[in-house]
């Protein structure tokens, strides 16, 4: 069964933008979610995907994750099944050692947060943390994607 293992970290300022190879335009909705299970459907340029992911572990470093691409055009309509509430991000590719990080830079509702993930073969594989890198939230369900939608950053309270 394919997992996802992942540390997901706050990002302390812009400087990944200088360091990032690449970066893609993402928007993306849910069918589903409950119970910290999702089937999502995303939008990711001119590409489409849909991925079913299961709950995390009680560390919210692992969990199950399929993933499929599908026809942009067909990601468009399903998206229109979605719950309420959309992600809308560009993520940054920032190389880090022999990983890449993952940077994104939320839109909308979500303005203003900034969440890097590194994804890895284990819990325990050491990884070089940029310099931009803040404070770790793996696990904090708070930065979970499907929990943003509906709790979006915009609302929180310190």
């Amino acid at each position: 069964m394919p997992q996802e293992i992942e540390r997901k970290f706050l990002v302390t300022d812009d400087s990944y933008k200088s360091f990032a190879t690449s970066s893609s335009h993402i928007v993306q909705g849910y069918i589903a979610s409950g119970k910290g299970s999702t089937v999502r459907v995303r939008i990711r340029d001119d590409k489409g995907y849909l991925t079913i992911k299961g709950a995390s572990d009680a560390a919210g470093l692992s969990r199950y994750e399929w993933e499929r691409e599908i026809d942009v055009a067909d990601a468009h309509d399903l998206m229109k099944l979605c719950e309420p509430g959309v992600i809308d991000k560009v993520r940054y590719l920032v190389p880090s050692g022999h990983h890449i990080f993952e940077v994104d830079e939320f839109f909308g509702d979500n303005q203003g947060l900034v969440i890097a993930e590194v994804e890895l073969a284990s819990e325990d594989e050491p990884y070089i943390k940029p310099t931009f890198i803040g404070e770790e939230v793996t696990g904090n369900r708070r930065y979970y994607n499907s929990h943003l939608r509906v709790y979006p950053y915009c609302v929180w309270k310190t």
